[in-house]
């Protein structure tokens, strides 16, 4: 079993940046790591996910302004997000996937969340006009 814990939702205004960060209860040799985020009356989205050699892959709503990255020492994972919009407010969530994928193909099947076992509780991030 694996308890992720997210952290730094906050409030920011448009054009504002905000870092989440990602904090597994364990270490997990092999594995991807993705963000997911909700708006109030639309369904979860995956944004991005890394796997266990650092490897990205984002959508393409993130694409240019987001940055996911980990720090394999403290076993943390992190979401930079850059040129923040009010359409990016939202509840957070990471998810771990054990064993190894290729991001590209996790990105290209649209994030789907079965190929994810363990959910955080979410964060949440406000973004002012």
């Amino acid at each position: 079993q694996v308890t992720l814990v997210e952290s730094g939702g906050d409030s920011v205004q448009s054009g504002g940046s905000l870092t989440l960060s990602c904090t597994p209860s364990r270490q997990i040799d092999r594995y991807c790591v993705g963000w997911f985020r909700q708006s109030p009356g639309k369904e979860r989205e995956g944004i991005v996910v890394i796997d266990s050699d650092g490897s990205t892959a984002y959508a393409d709503a993130v694409k240019g302004r987001f940055i996911m990255s980990q720090d394999n020492a403290k076993n943390m994972m992190y979401l930079q997000m850059n040129s923040l919009k009010p359409d990016d407010s939202g509840t957070y969530y990471c998810a771990l996937r054990k064993g190894a994928d290729n991001v590209v193909y996790i990105a290209n099947r649209g994030f789907s969340e079965r190929e994810f076992h363990y959910w955080g509780q979410g964060t949440q991030v406000t973004v002012s006009p």
